[in-house]
């Protein structure tokens, strides 16, 4: 097993109010859950996780998938993964859709190609592709994909993007079906897909590789506000497990609060929650959460920022 290790730092008072400090020994430890390399200093991400057979075995079920149980009316909240820009490059980042018929096979619709992310930061890395079903049986998700358009990457896309674009499927249709299953892309004639094989299952790669280190839950893109305070909420894997959360008005930083996650040691992301004072501000806003950045820009790729365009009423 690979061994991330963090740079150890002397306890200090936090840059930001509202942050319970975690004093911990210099020289921790990040070890990863799975036997990729640690995360890559540069745009690097893992290739697609492949796995001989379908996994039998209970996994752990995705944090953060929606919670409420919609009416048939309203249709169903599901988790989409897109890509965004983070610190080393691509990253992907959540965003709930709702949708109305089968949840998996709408949500791989959305992922390849036939929706467009709330966050104009957000996008998707495949081309338009025909996703007939998608179906959890034998131990997998399978997934049919009707043509034999893009055996091989299209032009401009990278073999990192193939790969995290692959993850995207993954990663979303694993947040509606709430657990850890394989991801098996179906073509006719065993045809590869973005030039990777589709003869064994997709596992989903590690969290820390792949999605950006922080990423807001609600407010979503777009929502208006009310109120004294906005309730942020999100997930996130940062340095002792705090982080700032920040409202911006016209450019300007009108209040910035930190947040504690529930965690930092593990392959992948926490729940955060904290209040901003929304007193005096009206009108278009920004709410900006990033992870901690020991070195103050000194060392390192700077921290993972994720934001979110509001109205304040």
């Amino acid at each position: 097993m690979d061994i991330m290790t963090f740079p150890a730092r002397r306890p200090s008072v936090r840059r930001w109010a509202g942050v319970t400090a975690v004093v911990l020994a210099t020289g921790l430890t990040l070890a990863s859950c799975s036997n990729d390399d640690p995360v890559p200093a540069s745009g690097e991400t893992d290739e697609p996780t492949r796995t001989p057979k379908p996994s039998t075995s209970p996994s752990e079920e995705p944090s953060g998938t929606p919670s409420e149980t919609p009416t048939e009316d309203d249709g169903t909240a599901v988790p989409v993964y897109f890509a965004g820009d983070g610190p080393r490059g691509p990253a992907l980042f959540r965003e709930f859709h709702r949708v109305s018929g089968d949840p998996l096979l709408e949500t791989a619709r959305l992922v390849a190609g036939g929706g467009t992310p709330d966050d104009p930061d957000y996008r998707t890395l495949w081309p338009p592709v025909e996703i007939t079903s998608v179906t959890a049986t034998d131990g997998v998700l399978l997934v049919e994909v009707a043509s034999d358009a893009f055996t091989e990457r299209p032009d401009g896309m990278s073999k990192r993007q193939a790969g995290l674009a692959v993850q995207q499927l993954v990663y979303s249709l694993q947040g509606v079906q709430q657990e850890r299953v394989p991801v098996m892309v179906q073509r006719e004639g065993g045809l590869p897909l973005f030039g990777l094989p589709t003869d064994a299952p997709f596992e989903a790669a590690s969290a820390l590789r792949t999605l950006n280190l922080v990423n807001i839950t609600s407010p979503a893109e777009g929502d208006t506000v009310t109120g004294d305070t906005l309730t942020v909420t999100g997930v996130a894997n940062s340095f002792e497990a705090s982080g700032p959360c920040r409202l911006v008005v016209g450019g300007q930083e009108v209040a910035l609060e930190g947040y504690q996650s529930d965690g930092w040691m593990d392959d992948k992301l926490f729940p955060f929650e904290v209040e901003l004072p929304l007193d005096g501000v009206t009108g278009e806003a920004v709410v900006q959460c990033e992870t901690d950045d020991p070195s103050g820009g000194a060392e390192g790729n700077g921290p993972a920022i994720d934001t979110k365009t509001i109205t304040v009423q």
